[in-house]
């Protein structure tokens, strides 16, 4: 590999880009990964990790203020938000030293700046041109507004979000997706006032209906208000306060506006349709095995259409990194990604929604484990449940989970979808006890005909 060539080279150091480049180099290619910013991208910098270490700062504050129901004497005297950002950082900044020694590890070259993608083979960064015999693009997604609503001030996304240097008293969050309530959240939990406005008519309005009504029921007894079913018509804002203002003619005045209405994909200016690359929507297109239309050119991560998640990239990029070097490997069933939402209660899934399952089968077999049956959700003091979700005379297609901590069992229902099981080969597996994934284990000897802990 010369200074500007390889066998390889990636626009993005994001979670597909660097996973991509790894793997690549585990297979013996010359890579030379691009990035504007740091490696490990939004995941790691201003997504996944800091996010979630928000999210478990406040899981701590909810424990301290509610320690009297488990018999210890605790309260709690404030948020000490500039330690809650050191230790988020903290935790960042420790995976990030990690990646950087794993990229150079794997001689993987690391080219700092804006790439633009120039050719087929090329890819262009402040004059240089690196070439390679492939081209991955994985430059990730940005977090994006509406028509008319500007970023600025009091009006904010994720992005600013993860550095607020104070606790607000008032905030709109406008979006009931993941992103919006997994901040409405973690701002509760810090003692905010919260409204979550939804367009649709549910709160996480892509899972299966139970998981909205669950996680609305949560919401509720949190004190977490919501509007669904509403569209937002504009929002002012001086140096006191932004107004939000509603279809319904509802206004509503906070300290700050959270604009948590998705992300798009990051391909303006990066050249790819000047260089022909195929598009939709500002998304790269590609075909079931990653590849664009133009030869040896790959796309991996959110531009790609489909669940914009860190674990998706990650296994694309190692799926495009073994099909160049020529492995073949087994195609990623998009249906079969996991999905959490890590608020309080979290909401995990995998597979096809009850909705999603009657339409490609005309009808479904449901079945729903309430929490109130599991001792260790007991023992938490959490509820919710596990719903099953069985084509007609088939396999288990889908399942959803709701409750604290049950985006730790994911895993199980992930290899239970994939497996393709059916009720009787699951029933008969053993689940620890006491532990939240004897829920599943329940859910499926109900399944199976011989329910234990199930009432009703």
């Amino acid at each position: 590999m010369s200074d500007t060539s390889a066998d390889l080279v990636i626009l993005g150091g994001g979670s597909g880009g660097y996973a991509c480049a790894f793997r690549a180099a585990e297979l013996g290619l010359s890579v030379i990964v691009v990035e504007k910013d740091k490696l490990g991208g939004t995941c790691l910098h201003r997504g996944c990790i800091p996010t979630k270490a928000l999210l478990h700062a406040a899981e701590i504050a909810d424990n301290v203020r509610e320690g009297d129901q488990f018999g210890v004497k605790s309260s709690l005297e404030g948020i000490d938000i500039n330690g809650v950002n050191s230790y988020k950082d903290g935790v960042v900044s420790q995976l990030y030293k990690g990646l950087q020694g794993l990229a150079k590890l794997n001689k993987v070259k690391m080219v700092e700046g804006t790439g633009t993608f120039v050719a087929p083979n090329a890819v262009d960064v402040d004059g240089t041109r690196y070439t390679g015999k492939n081209v991955v693009l994985a430059s990730g997604s940005y977090a994006k507004s509406l028509p008319g609503l500007d970023i600025g001030g009091r009006i904010i996304t994720s992005d600013q979000a993860l550095n607020l240097d104070y606790v607000p008293e008032r905030v709109v969050v406008l979006g009931g997706g993941v992103i919006g309530v997994e901040f409405a959240s973690v701002w509760r939990s810090f003692g905010a006032e919260v409204t979550i406005v939804e367009a649709l008519p549910r709160l996480v309005p892509l899972e299966d209906e139970y998981a909205s009504k669950q996680l609305e029921r949560a919401f509720r007894k949190r004190g977490i208000k919501f509007k669904t079913g509403v569209r937002f018509t504009g929002a002012t804002q001086t140096d006191d306060a932004v107004t939000v203002s509603l279809e319904s003619g509802e206004q509503f005045e906070a300290d700050l506006l959270l604009v948590a209405v998705g992300r798009g994909p990051n391909t303006a200016a990066m050249g790819y349709e000047e260089a022909g690359v195929e598009m939709d929507r500002g998304f790269v297109l590609t075909d079931e095995r990653l590849r664009t239309n133009l030869p040896n050119v790959y796309a991996v991560g959110d531009i790609v259409p489909g669940l914009q998640l860190a674990h998706r990239g990650f296994q694309q990029g190692i799926f495009a990194a073994e099909q160049i070097a020529g492995q073949n490997p087994k195609l990623i069933d998009e249906a079969g990604i996991p999905r959490v939402t890590y608020c309080k209660p979290e909401v995990a899934s995998v597979g096809l929604t009850e909705a999603a399952a009657k339409e490609k089968y005309g009808s479904a077999e449901t079945l729903v484990y309430d929490l109130a049956g599991n001792g260790k959700s007991k023992i938490l003091k959490t509820s919710g449940g596990v719903k099953v979700i069985k084509a007609p005379d088939g396999p288990v297609v889908g399942m959803t989970l709701v409750g604290e901590r049950v985006g730790e069992l994911i895993g199980e229902a992930q290899l239970i979808y994939g497996w393709e099981a059916y009720p009787e080969d699951v029933a008969p597996l053993i689940h620890a006890h006491p532990t939240q994934t004897e829920a599943i284990g329940e859910a499926f000897l109900a399944l199976a005909g011989k329910p234990l802990h199930v009432h009703g």
